[in-house]
């Protein structure tokens, strides 16, 4: 089974609320809520994969000294195992917008189980409830 492996931010504003982003229609899993982030790339370490990702999703530039890693996935889809490392990041430069015409919502973590979200996201929910409650 090919592994993927891919890294995703969980992105926390001034009132512990975290960002989310809805998959666009046409792509797989679409109209389903995820951290953002994405793949990494060959030879690419994960911080700057995501450093990019964030970049290239939401316009917003993150330092590498703002990335702290809180908890990972390992989840096996039928068609791939999917590895992601979850980093928190409380500061960035510039706004979050939609560059990729995803959906954005900030939420608190305990509301996050009301949103539908891939099967290996979900399991990143309770590290965050535990951070940011």
């Amino acid at each position: 089974m090919k592994l993927l492996l891919v890294v995703a931010a969980a992105l926390i504003d001034t009132d512990n609320r975290v960002l989310i982003a809805q998959r666009p229609e046409g792509k797989q899993l679409a109209g389903l809520w995820e951290f953002p982030g994405g793949k990494i790339d060959a030879n690419e370490r994960p911080e700057p994969a995501l450093i990019r990702e964030l970049h290239e999703e939401l316009g917003i530039t993150v330092k590498e000294a703002c990335l702290a890693p809180l908890t990972f996935a390992s989840f096996a889809y039928p068609d791939f195992h999917l590895l992601m490392p979850l980093y928190v990041c409380r500061r960035w430069e510039g706004m979050v917008m939609s560059r990729e015409n995803q959906a954005l919502k900030w939420v608190h973590p305990r509301e996050l189980r009301a949103y539908p979200m891939p099967p290996a996201d979900e399991p990143l929910i309770p590290a965050l409830i535990d951070l940011i409650g």
